[in-house]
């Protein structure tokens, strides 16, 4: 179980300390779907890179199963269990996407599986898992290609930052079938930072983040009246 108590985080800006996080609480229990969603520079992403250790608070505490994780790093959270899917993946020259795979499984991964987890975001494997990631590949494709590894780490929580940015209609449809297979399989907890209606469609809680705050949290039965009432149009919130 992940806990949030008094999450704030600030910058220096113009002389000045500008909160971006103020004073944001919430649990995330075990085995759930949740999606945060709001407006743009409303604090989404620096949340997910907060709970993520990549930033630390500047006020609050982060608890993992009641152990204070707030100083502890990215790479010691993922160790314990958190994976983090970033908006912008990153490209590694001379790295392959089968030794993509297999480094973020941290474990021995057969050609073939790799292949299973390309196949579930909609890649075709044999095109794909002896690729360099490199400026080769889309950004939909390298969004496609983290994905497939954070299926491969099967961590206990994940967290994706606008897994939807660059992806093609088609490939969209699939992934919130992915998603649903992901949370499934793994029987772990997913956090989608997201303004798009269908993934809000399928989450067991949603969170309003606006203002560095969070405004209010329920089931999507509970916030989807209201947040669709406040869309630009259908399909896409708060863009």
């Amino acid at each position: 179980m992940l806990e949030l108590k008094g999450i704030s985080y600030g910058v220096a800006e113009s002389g000045s300390q500008k909160e971006i996080l103020k004073n944001i609480s919430f649990t995330l229990e075990d085995n759930r779907f949740v999606v945060v969603t709001g407006p743009n520079g409303g604090g989404k992403s620096t949340l997910a890179k907060v709970i993520a250790g990549i930033w630390r608070p500047t006020e609050g505490q982060i608890l993992w199963d009641g152990e204070d994780i707030t100083d502890r790093s990215v790479t010691e959270r993922a160790n314990m269990g958190i994976s983090y899917a970033f908006q912008q993946p990153v490209r590694f020259k001379g790295i392959t996407v089968f030794d993509l795979i297999r480094l973020a499984s941290g474990k021995k991964v057969s050609v073939e599986e790799a292949c299973t987890y390309l196949s579930e975001v909609g890649l075709c494997a044999r095109d794909y898992v002896r690729r360099e990631v490199n400026a080769s590949l889309s950004g939909g494709e390298l969004k496609r290609i983290e994905i497939a590894t954070v299926m491969a780490r099967n961590t206990r929580v994940t967290l994706f930052d606008e897994p939807e940015a660059g992806i093609d209609l088609w490939s969209f449809q699939k992934l919130i079938g992915v998603f649903e297979k992901l949370h499934e399989k793994n029987h772990g907890s997913i956090l989608i930072i997201s303004h798009q209606e269908r993934i809000l469609d399928i989450a067991d809680e949603i969170l309003l983040i606006a203002d560095g705050e969070l405004k209010k949290r329920g089931t999507k039965e509970e916030m989807l009246p209201e947040i669709l009432g406040s869309s630009v149009r259908p399909g896409c919130l708060y863009m």
